[in-house]
């Protein structure tokens, strides 16, 4: 189990990315949270075990109109206290 906080880069806002992550998240039974930021970059933070991560990552890359261009990550400290994956801002 790992902890992530990313900053997506690209064309990411108006295109249902937030929409895909939630969805992604919650098949793959991630938690955690994702928003816009005010500079046109998502801000998510994720956890759960790192292949799942990948896969909600890759599911929100699949979709029609979002186009990653870069993503800024960092590992963060578990929260063993997370339930659910919310939709922010």
């Amino acid at each position: 189990m790992l902890r992530k906080h990313i900053v997506f880069y690209g064309w990411v806002q108006g295109v249902g990315f937030r929409y895909r992550a939630r969805r992604a998240a919650e098949f793959y039974g991630c938690t955690g949270w994702v928003k816009n930021e005010w500079d046109g970059s998502v801000v998510m933070e994720i956890q759960g075990g790192e292949e799942n991560i990948d896969r909600v990552i890759l599911s929100i890359e699949r979709g029609t109109y979002v186009r990653i261009e870069n993503m800024a990550v960092k590992t963060m400290p578990v929260d063993e206290n997370e339930h659910g994956f919310q939709t922010r801002g």
